[in-house]
Parts: structure tokens; C-alpha cells; sequence
């Protein structure tokens, strides 16, 4: 199957060409801040969204707050896990890069020899982004046009074919999604017993859990000690 869309008449190499195209006519400068951005900075973004929505959901704590702590968990899972599918996928497709076979490429990034379907940048961002999503729909959805992006990036950079780009998306969509109920049973269970640890519980909640169940963000005991301190308050309740 090497010969995937070798042929420069189809629509895909003709979008190759058409975004590619763009790097000749952008300023040297332009084309630096597209390498770093497609190569590093997206992906750095995405785990960023992430340790923010963690902080967020932490900070507002609620009876939802471990199972969005598991979702965030498994975010940076489920991009391993596709990572991991994609090596078998690429060996069977054995789809050389594009600038291999096609000659007058922009090509911004040196070193790419291995094979170019699927691409592992877009596996990675969009796993990461759709299970961000699985945890907070506006982080989430933020995750999914910074992993846009990084596809048209990687197009950009002329290193991978926009269907490398288009099937990256695909696998780690399928596995963020298809995996979540199972990796959800699996983790949430073990956030929660976190979550009611005395010194780690902080990484699920910034409120206390009593021993009745109900989050506050003052211990049963030490809200006593108040009462006891407030004598008006001592005297109404007499």
C-alpha cells in the first residue's frame, strides 16, 4: 500500500500543494513560527488546556469533581494508547512522506524518514483535546480547534499529506470516545480514593470531603471550634 495517493491528480496532493504553497510566499520569520507551532507549541498548548481545567474543576470542587479529574486523566491516556495503535497502522500502510515523491515541497522541518500515515502529531492533539472535551466542554472544544490547527501546520510544513492529517484526527477521536467508558470505570474509582486521602486529596478538590459526604470548605471540627469562639453566636443559639 505504498502507493497511497502517490498520484499528484487527486484532490488530496492538490491541497498539499495548495497549503504547502503558502510557505513560499510567507516571510522567513512566518514559516519559523509555523515549524515551532506545528511541531512543539499546539501540542504544549493542548497540555496546558488541560493542567487549566484541572485547576479549574479543583478550585470548584462539587460532587462532579473526581469523575472530571478521571476524564483529564485520561486525556494524555488516550493520546498514548492511539500513538501506540498508529505504529502497527503506519507499518502496513507504509505511505512515504510527501516530499518523497513529489517534488517543489516547502518542506520546514529536516529529519522526517519515517513513514507519513497516519500522522502521529494530529493522533496526539486530537486524542488529548476530544478527551479534554470528555471533561469540560469549553476547554474541550478550545483543545479541538488548537488540534485544527496543528493539522493544517503539519500540511503546512509540507511533512505529511492533509489525509495523514484527516486519519490522525480520526484515530485519536475513535479512541478518546470508544475507550472513555472503560478508562472512566478504571480511573474514577482511584481519583476518588484520592480525592478522600487527607494529604493528596488537594489534586481533586480544593474542599474538604466530612465524613458525612458533603464537600465544605471548612472541616466539621473546625467549624465547632468557631461556634464555640462566637459567644452572640453561642448566646442566639441558646
Amino acid at each position: 500500500m505504498a502507493g497511497l495517493a502517490e498520484s499528484g491528480s487527486n484532490p488530496d496532493v492538490d491541497l498539499l500543494y495548495d497549503i504547502n504553497g503558502l510557505a513560499k510566499d510567507a516571510p522567513h520569520w512566518f514559516d519559523r513560527v509555523m515549524e515551532f507551532t506545528g511541531e512543539y507549541g499546539l501540542l504544549f498548548a493542548i497540555v496546558l488546556l488541560v493542567l487549566a481545567c484541572w485547576w479549574t474543576v479543583r478550585r470548584r470542587g462539587g460532587e462532579d469533581a473526581a469523575t472530571s479529574v478521571a476524564a483529564l486523566l485520561w486525556a494524555p491516556l488516550a493520546a498514548g494508547v492511539a500513538v501506540l495503535i498508529n505504529v502497527p497502522i503506519r507499518g502496513f500502510v507504509e505511505r512515504p512522506r510527501p516530499f518523497k515523491t513529489h517534488q517543489g515541497l516547502e518542506v520546514l522541518v529536516d529529519g522526517k524518514n519515517d513513514y507519513s500515515f497516519v500522522s502521529d502529531h494530529a493522533t496526539l492533539v486530537m486524542a488529548m483535546a476530544v478527551g479534554l472535551f470528555v471533561a469540560n466542554r469549553k476547554f474541550g472544544i478550545a483543545g479541538i480547534v488548537l488540534a485544527l490547527l496543528g493539522g493544517f501546520c503539519r500540511v503546512y510544513m509540507g511533512v505529511h499529506y492533509p489525509t495523514d492529517v484527516v486519519g490522525g484526527f480520526a484515530l485519536g477521536t475513535a479512541v478518546a470516545l470508544l475507550l472513555s467508558p472503560v478508562a472512566m470505570a478504571l480511573l474514577t474509582p482511584v481519583v476518588r480514593a484520592v480525592e478522600r486521602s487527607p494529604r493528596a486529596g488537594w489534586l481533586v478538590s480544593a474542599r474538604g470531603r466530612s465524613p458525612y459526604g458533603n464537600r465544605d470548605a471548612v472541616l466539621p471540627g473546625a467549624r465547632h471550634e468557631q461556634r464555640a469562639a462566637d459567644p452572640e453566636e453561642r448566646d442566639l443559639a441558646a
